[in-house]
């Protein structure tokens, strides 16, 4: 894989392994980063929730690989289960959390990896003014 600046911030190139991005709520992992798409595994850890979000450009679609998780988008909040797919258009607010146990999600979305706006965050990561 080969992996090319996608945004004024993010330049990373590796050929031919997934790329691991560490998170204070599990990991994702990057399994293909190509002109018009990126696809990662998101696994998130027991009890973690990422941020309340949305993005401006991005669009991802979800499928649940692994576990049983609660997906909130636009302020409703549905279980999600193995075999699940959730479509996130841009300027949907959204968040998961790994309510029940481990969770693995695939994701597949537009190349924007920085198109996120975060709303409420666990750990600390809202910075007035800041995008990302």
């Amino acid at each position: 894989m080969d992996v090319k600046k996608r945004s004024r911030k993010l330049l990373i190139t590796h050929h031919s392994s997934l790329i691991t991005v560490k998170k204070p709520w599990g990991k994702e992992i990057w399994w293909a980063v190509a002109p018009k798409y990126v696809g990662k595994f998101l696994v998130i850890h027991k009890d973690h929730r990422l941020s309340l979000q949305y993005h401006r450009v991005k669009h991802e679609t979800l499928y649940t690989w692994k576990g049983k998780y609660v997906m909130e988008l636009n302020g409703r909040k549905k279980i999600q289960k193995p075999g699940s797919v959730v479509v996130i258009p841009p300027g949907t607010k959204h968040r998961m959390h790994a309510k029940f146990g481990n969770v693995t999600i695939i994701e597949v979305s537009t190349p924007e990896v920085k198109d996120v706006v975060r709303l409420e965050d666990d750990y600390g990561r809202i910075k007035i003014g800041v995008r990302g």
